[in-house]
């Protein structure tokens, strides 16, 4: 089974892949999927983390192979069921799950954030919970799970150390991400380069807000020098936000760097598209200060 985006650019939708594991229905953004492949036999990796069932290699790529059903502390999978290829954090990997239901077409309004009931801001693998037709379909932060297996594939922070500036403190920094651990991290890394002015929006929506109340007192530029945003988040996306800035022509002044693990040649296209000024994926902190630095220099420095 092979998977493709269709979505228009910017319309606040995402589609959701429903799978099963141990009899529960479970969800994936479509963006992160390569294919959909059969089970296929494994080679286990010696002293690899419980999770990790094995590489195997489909085609003439090395993929290692991720047993969702041990990472939900579900036990461990036996053979069989199915293998759904993800792309994402220039990373591509497996996981192994029983089936799969089928595509559902959301907004990102729709999606409800977990409640403390749930999961806890920094321990929790659940980004959030959509209800079709009765039923709950929780969607797995992929992210985190395999930054948990292997956290030398989440954001390299130690980059940051080696980048400082210090003539940029007082320049108001807008970043939105609704991750509260990846929030924090990016935050932290910017104020070591130099970055003390950080504004914080938890999605999309609240970003908007903020730049419409520069752009209501006449301050685009002035309140807010730059916009940094995640795709994935609720209520409005990353994409949806970077149309919304672009196409009005007082706000289109804005400098935008969309940063997300999603960026793949793919979804680079439809940054490029909607106006997005920078794209980089989530590990190359270090990289967003230089291409910041960049922009906020070509930008203002007239």
């Amino acid at each position: 089974m092979e998977t493709k985006i269709l979505l228009e650019n910017g319309t606040n939708e995402l589609e959701v892949l429903e799978f099963i594991v141990d009899g529960n229905s479970y969800g994936i953004n479509v963006a992160k999927i390569r294919e959909i492949i059969p089970y296929q036999t494994v080679t286990p990796v010696p002293n690899s983390h419980p999770s990790v069932e094995g590489i195997f290699m489909p085609r003439d790529a090395m993929i290692t192979a991720i047993d969702l059903r041990n990472c939900l502390q579900r036990g461990q999978s036996q053979p069989g069921g199915l293998f759904i290829i993800t792309s994402f954090n220039k990373l591509d990997i497996a996981f192994h799950v029983d089936s799969v239901i089928g595509i559902h077409r959301v907004s990102w309004v729709d999606i409800i954030k977990p409640g403390a009931t749930v999961t806890t801001a920094e321990d929790g693998i659940s980004t959030g919970i959509i209800k079709i037709d009765g039923k709950l379909i929780i969607i797995l932060d992929f992210e985190k799970i395999i930054t948990d297996i292997n956290p030398e594939t989440g954001l390299k922070v130690t980059e940051i150390e080696a980048v400082s500036n210090t003539d940029v403190g007082d320049m108001p920094i807008l970043i939105a991400e609704d991750s509260p651990l990846l929030r924090k991290l990016i935050i932290d890394s910017l104020k070591k380069s130099g970055y003390n002015n950080i504004i914080k929006a938890e999605n999309g929506q609240e970003a908007w807000e903020c730049i419409c109340q520069c752009k209501e007192k006449k301050t685009i530029g002035k309140d807010v020098k730059l916009l940094i945003t995640d795709i994935e988040m609720p209520l409005m996306d990353g994409h949806r936000l970077t149309k919304l800035v672009k196409s009005d022509d007082e706000t289109k002044v804005l400098p935008v760097i969309i940063f997300s693990s999603l960026v793949n040649e793919e979804m680079r296209k439809k940054g490029e598209e909607l106006g997005a000024d920078a794209q980089l994926s989530k590990p190359e902190i270090g990289n967003l200060v230089k291409v910041m630095d960049n922009l906020l220099h070509k930008y203002y420095s007239k």
